[in-house]
C-alpha cells in the first residue's frame, strides 16, 4: 500500500487476511514527559534491521549526562543514603531514559503492537532495568573481581519457536523485534576495551555459528566506541557478549533496559516498588502493565484495528 511515495507493509490481524488499517496514528507521538517522539531515520531502520544493532552517538546533553552520572555514582556507592524504593535506575533522573523520545521512536518501529498502543499507552513493556558499573583491573579495590566475562549467546532469531521471544521477524517493509536491548553509555567507551560485543547480522543467521565465536579477538565480532550520552540498541536475537572492562581512563557507567512485546515476554513482569510507580507519569506506568492482549490498552478499544 502506497503512502506519500513510501510502501506500507501488508499486515493482517485476525480478520481473515484483510490488510490491517493504517496504524501510524495509533502509536504514541509524545513520551510520558510530553516530549515529541523521535522516529528512527530510514538509514537507522535499515542499519538496525541488517546489522541487528545500532549505536546513536551523543543523544544526551552535557547537563543530562552530569546529572545522571552523579545519580548513578550515588546509587552504586551510597545506596543506603537513598530511600529503599529509590535504589534503582528507575528512580532519579535516569528514570527519564526508560522512555526517552529516541527510545520510544525505535520501539514504536520495531517492538510496539499497534493494536495495544494509543496516545496514552505504550505498545511495549519494560522487562528489565539495571546499572552496569565496570572498573578496569588497575582501578579496582583489592580483592574485587570483574563481574562480567566473555560469554557468547543467542543468534539465529528467524527460526526460534513462537514461545521463545528471542526471535526476529522480517518481511518486506517491516521488521519485528519482540526482545530489544537498550544501553545508555554515560561515560566514554573505547574500542575493544569493554563495550558490548555483537556479531553483525547474526539475528538473521540460518547456519550454525562457527568455532570462531568463542574467540573474543576474532574478526567475526563487532563492537563500538562512543562518547558519553550515546545509546546502543540491539536485538536480543543477535549473538552478543559482555567483555571485561579494560579502559584505564574511566569506569563504565551504563543504564541497560530490556524491552518486551506487551502481549508476551521471556522474563517475569517487572514490577517497580508501588511507591515509586505511583510517582511516575501515567503513561510511563503503562510500561509495567501485565502482558496480555484482550483489553490491554489505555484510552482506546483494543479491537479497533481488528
Amino acid at each position: 500500500m502506497a503512502n506519500n511515495g513510501r510502501v506500507e507493509p501488508y499486515i493482517i490481524n485476525k480478520n481473515m487476511g484483510q490488510p490491517m488499517a493504517s496504524y501510524a496514528h495509533e502509536l504514541p507521538q509524545q513520551n510520558a514527559d510530553g516530549a515529541p517522539v523521535v522516529p528512527p531515520t530510514e538509514e537507522q531502520k535499515y542499519m538496525f534491521d541488517t546489522h541487528g544493532w545500532l549505536l546513536i552517538p551523543e543523544v544526551l546533553s552535557a547537563a543530562e549526562i552530569e546529572e545522571m552520572r552523579a545519580w548513578c555514582l550515588k546509587l552504586h556507592f551510597e545506596p543506603a543514603s537513598l530511600p529503599m524504593h529509590e535504589r534503582t535506575p528507575l528512580a532519579g533522573p535516569t528514570q527519564r531514559l526508560v522512555d526517552h523520545p529516541v527510545v520510544v521512536g525505535m520501539l514504536n518501529e520495531f517492538t510496539a503492537n499497534p493494536t495495544l498502543s494509543s496516545q496514552e499507552c505504550y505498545g511495549f513493556s519494560l522487562g528489565g532495568c539495571g546499572l552496569w558499573y565496570r572498573t578496569a583491573p588497575s582501578r579496582r579495590n583489592e580483592g574485587k573481581k570483574e563481574s562480567r566475562t566473555f560469554g557468547p549467546h543467542n543468534g539465529n532469531g528467524l527460526f526460534r519457536l513462537p514461545g521463545d521471544v528471542h526471535f526476529y521477524n522480517a518481511f518486506p517493509g517491516k521488521s519485528f523485534c519482540p526482545h530489544l536491548r537498550v544501553v545508555w553509555e554515560l561515560n566514554p567507551v573505547k574500542y575493544k576495551q569493554g563495550g558490548t560485543m555483537l556479531i553483525t547480522g547474526s539475528h538473521k543467521a540460518v547456519y550454525t555459528a562457527p568455532d570462531e565465536v568463542q574467540d573474543p579477538d576474532s574478526d567475526i565480532w563487532a563492537t563500538y566506541q562512543c562518547p558519553p550520552g550515546s545509546v546502543l540498541f540491539f536485538a536480543e536475537a543477535t549473538t552478543h557478549s559482555a567483555h571485561p572492562w579494560t579502559n584505564e581512563d574511566n569506569d563504565r557507567i551504563a543504564i541497560a533496559h530490556l524491552f518486551n512485546q506487551v502481549d508476551g515476554g521471556w522474563a517475569p513482569e517487572l514490577k517497580p516498588d508501588p511507591e515509586l510507580l505511583s510517582t511516575m507519569p501515567p503513561m510511563r506506568q503503562t510500561l509495567f502493565r501485565s502482558r496480555y492482549t484482550a483489553g490491554n490498552v489505555v484510552g482506546a478499544d483494543f479491537k479497533r484495528l481488528f
